[in-house]
């Protein structure tokens, strides 16, 4: 006892010392961030104003968190590393086993819930702003996660074939007036197409090369939107991009109007529980395919290119095809998504697909898990939901005045939780890297030879 008091001691001594440096990091690097705000008063004369509890806020958000790392979670990790594993509970295997249908009973019975809760006005916000959006980056995730998490091919440009989706609908809606169920497949085969021409030049690239390419052809694919002011219009964007019909009925106050036709008052939830539940069958539609091939040879060969791409060419695999179908696949799904998002919003603008927008879809698989549906779902509703969240924290602007907009520090909380789950689950949320085929004939084959003394 005698020898553990001095030890312990120098283990909080060393805990202050840290979150003491911490917490004058976090000063210095905040205090030009944070601490000061340029403002504009009646007579557009810029005047330089201060934020001290918002600054001391953050600090002390830095300096306690260290310490709690230093105190709670470095000795949890280390008596982790050599703990043996304990099976999985009875409840957790019954958790998990209803997990999955629950979830989608819920989100299928979202918008009633919202409605009964909140009535049809308050009910238009709570299910376009978190229903709709979250849904759009589930299915955003689950498309990247066959390029990232499947295939194990680093893509930072994701958004170039949102962005394809998007204006290939936009521009043949106008141009032509096609309707949306034709031009939703159209767009998400010129998405693939797209896919394909990126794939060409990235085939012999892997890692952080495949990942300065990829973000390159984001930006290239962004930058021609502006300028080809003829087609796009630039930085103007596209505006008055035809919505979605049901069925042939537009959801207006005519009087060949859904509300009109159905004998309903005219109200936008109808509208807007229409376009809920188109994109929740996009976006299961995405997983659906998803499960299914990657249970297929072609499946099975993108898990082995993400585990060794030696090896996989040594077995005999088609490396070639095996990249170029991932690209292919993951940018189809973009481009529904992208057709989907021109017709809900009903404008466009090259502003929509920036680089943020790939780094936003790129950290929910990440932080959801590379290669589990599940996990990118979680991701998603945690990272959109939240950031739709913080924009009714009105409370905050109390304490840290009128001008504070909770939603400008979205992405310093994105990448402290990215911090955290790489400490805590470096793989995400729910780690699924195991292979989707397991020879169980030829393990027990394995055990055999070991109990009569082969092995």
């Amino acid at each position: 006892m005698a020898d553990d008091a001095p030890a312990s001691r120098v283990d909080t001594v060393r805990a202050l010392k840290d979150a003491a440096t911490i917490a004058l990091l976090a000063f210095g690097l905040f205090l030009p961030l944070v601490g000061f705000q340029t403002t504009t008063n009646v007579r557009n004369d810029l005047i330089l104003t201060t934020r001290w509890p918002l600054l001391f806020a953050v600090v002390a958000v830095a300096g306690f968190g260290r310490l709690a790392y230093s105190l709670v979670v470095e000795p949890w990790l280390g008596q982790r590393a050599f703990r043996t594993p304990a099976p999985t509970p009875a409840w957790r295997l019954q958790v998990s086993k209803w997990f999955v249908p629950f979830a989608i009973g819920f989100v299928v019975a979202y918008p009633a819930i919202v409605v009964a809760a909140s009535g049809f006005r308050g009910a238009v916000k709570w299910i376009d702003n978190f229903g709709i959006q979250i849904l759009i980056y589930v299915m955003l995730g689950w498309g990247l996660n066959i390029v990232v998490g499947l295939a194990g091919l680093l893509d930072l440009g994701y958004v170039a074939f949102y962005a394809v989706g998007a204006y290939s609908y936009a521009l043949l809606a106008k141009t032509f007036g096609f309707s949306f169920w034709i031009l939703l497949p159209l767009a998400g085969t010129l998405a693939s197409f797209w896919g394909i021409l990126l794939g060409f030049p990235v085939l012999r690239l892997r890692g952080d090369y495949l990942a300065i390419v990829t973000l390159a052809f984001g930006e290239i694919i962004r930058i021609v939107l502006i300028n080809w002011v003829d087609l796009t219009n630039g930085y103007a964007g596209i505006t008055g991009i035809p919505r979605p019909t049901f069925f042939g009925i537009p959801f207006n106050a005519d009087d060949d109007g859904f509300a009109a036709v159905f004998g309903l008052e005219f109200s936008p939830i109808y509208r807007t529980i229409f376009l809920y539940y188109l994109i929740l069958a996009l976006a299961l539609l995405t997983a659906f395919v998803t499960i299914r091939l990657r249970r297929l040879p072609v499946g099975r060969a993108w898990e082995a290119l993400r585990e060794d791409e030696i090896a996989c060419r040594s077995l005999g695999i088609n490396t070639t095809n095996t990249k170029l179908t991932a690209f292919a696949m993951g940018a189809m799904f973009a481009g529904f998504a992208g057709s989907f998002f021109a017709a809900r919003q009903g404008f466009i603008s090259p502003d929509s697909f920036t680089f943020l927008e790939s780094a936003t879809i790129l950290s929910i698989v990440v932080l959801g898990g590379m290669g589990s549906q599940i996990g990118v779902a979680i991701a998603a509703i945690v990272m959109i939901g939240g950031t739709e969240i913080m924009r009714e924290l009105d409370f905050l602007k109390l304490i840290f005045g009128a001008t504070f907009d909770p939603t400008q520090y979205r992405m310093l909380l994105f990448g402290l939780a990215m911090v955290l789950i790489m400490i805590w689950r470096p793989r995400g949320l729910i780690a699924t890297r195991d292979p989707s085929v397991v020879l169980k004939e030829r393990k027990v084959i394995g055990a055999d030879l070991v109990k009569e003394g082969h092995g």
